[in-house]
């Protein structure tokens, strides 16, 4: 297949839907010949922030002298950027190829009589084919959803990393914020280091997983932490280690996702001299993570794009907002998800006196515009709905122009996708 005729194949599974459980993912890979034994992982769960620590531990350990893959989801405008190397995605015939090889497996499975792979199975075992091509020698795995029954949840990692629980995909992991925590807290295997930003009866579930793996733990807040320095954050841990690290990724909350990524390093480093103090610094400083509290200028105006999604994720991005902007007027322009709690995370991310543009992220699960609105011209403010995503960023442009307002993008990735490409692109 080429790349197009990949992005069609993996189009036809979605009919299939998304589906938890290991079986499928187990005999797939087992066909592919377990190209996920062949190099190292650390694997990451969590609510929020997991794609922020899975790109800044993967860059770490690229600083550090590894060949280190970083599979993530979902992309943000093209399949090839769930699949990184050395901080370069993957070309459309390298994405081609692994697709192909696992579409080849799918059908032999098929042929057994069993049940079709989904999209995110095969996905992911493209992904750990296509590092094993490439010889990586270690490679960082961001779960999907959840992690007990997520199909990543097939390898064995040298760390686990929970970053935090919320309430997201209850519906899929449990029905309560215990479920969701048992649910991540599956990632951690026998014998394997957990390092996690669990707070309260959350970080209870994942400490009586680790004990009965025989896990050691470390908690932030308890174990190591981080506290907001020059343009940065130093870090501290109960074993000695304290530094400053200069920190490329915006954001207040990425103070936590670093410290995190920082823990995680230092666990590998009693395993690797490679990995150290000034690696782990170079990293930090120098990382990206598109559509994490991104920040571009457009006629003047400057935007804030950010692809927080659910209540924790708003709560985040306005603790950034106020951290990093306390007195500026703010104009949303805002898409989400029907499925999400819409009036929890507009009232966790808006202050009195915003401005809210609403569009319909491109997703079958989207909300309409006009219903976003309605929440939020529900709470006071003015709120206006746009039926096209390009409308709608020219609107919130132009009313941010004449308040000398900030501009924030946020809601869905899908939407900061879409608005991304339009920035970059000059609009």
């Amino acid at each position: 297949m080429d790349y197009k005729e990949s992005l069609s194949y993996l189009e036809s599974l979605n009919v299939f839907g998304s589906k938890l459980g290991l079986s499928r993912i187990e005999r797939l890979t087992e066909l592919l010949g377990h190209p996920e034994r062949r190099y190292r992982t650390v694997h990451v769960t969590g609510t929020n922030g997991k794609g922020s620590v899975s790109a800044m531990t993967a860059a770490i350990l690229t600083e550090s002298g590894f060949r280190t893959g970083l599979y993530t989801s979902p992309h943000l405008t093209s399949y090839t950027e769930r699949f990184v190397i050395d901080g370069e995605q993957a070309s459309e015939a390298d994405f081609a190829a692994a697709i192909s090889a696992a579409k080849e497996a799918a059908e032999a499975m098929l042929a057994e009589g069993l049940e079709q792979p989904t999209e995110f199975e095969v996905l992911t075992a493209a992904a750990f084919y296509y590092f094993a091509e490439k010889h990586v020698g270690y490679a960082v795995i961001e779960v999907g959803l959840g992690g007990l029954l997520d199909s990543t949840n097939v390898i064995m990692p040298e760390v686990a990393v929970i970053t935090n629980v919320a309430m997201e995909h209850a519906d899929r992991c449990g029905g309560t914020l215990e479920g969701v925590a048992h649910h991540k807290a599956g990632i951690i295997k026998r014998g394997v280091p957990v390092v996690t930003a669990a707070e309260g009866m959350t970080l209870d579930v994942v400490r009586r997983k680790a004990a009965e793996e025989g896990s050691e733990i470390f908690a932030y807040g308890e174990d190591f932490r981080a506290a907001a320095g020059a343009e940065g954050i130093d870090f501290s841990s109960k074993d000695g280690g304290a530094a400053h690290y200069a920190l490329a990724l915006g954001g207040a909350y990425q103070h936590q996702n670093a410290a995190l990524a920082i823990r995680t390093a230092m666990l590998l480093a009693e395993k690797h001299r490679a990995v150290t103090h000034e690696t782990i610094a170079r990293a930090l400083k120098s990382v990206a993570w598109p559509g994490r509290f991104e920040r571009f200028t457009l006629e003047g105006v400057r935007i804030v794009v950010d692809g927080a999604h659910n209540p924790a994720g708003m709560r985040a991005l306005r603790a950034g907002l106020d951290a990093y902007f306390p007195n500026l007027p703010r104009v949303f322009l805002l898409g989400i998800l029907k499925d999400k709690d819409i009036e929890t995370m507009l009232t966790a991310l808006l202050r009195p006196g915003d401005q809210v543009v609403t569009v319909r992220p491109n997703s079958e699960r989207a909300a309409a515009a006009d219903v976003v609105a309605a929440v939020a011209a529900g709470m006071g403010l003015v709120a206006v709905a746009c039926d096209d995503r390009a409308k709608g960023l020219d609107e919130a442009v132009r009313r941010a122009h004449v308040r000398s307002a900030l501009l924030v993008v946020a809601g869905s990735l899908y939407l900061v996708g879409d608005i991304r490409a339009m920035l970059t692109a000059g609009r």
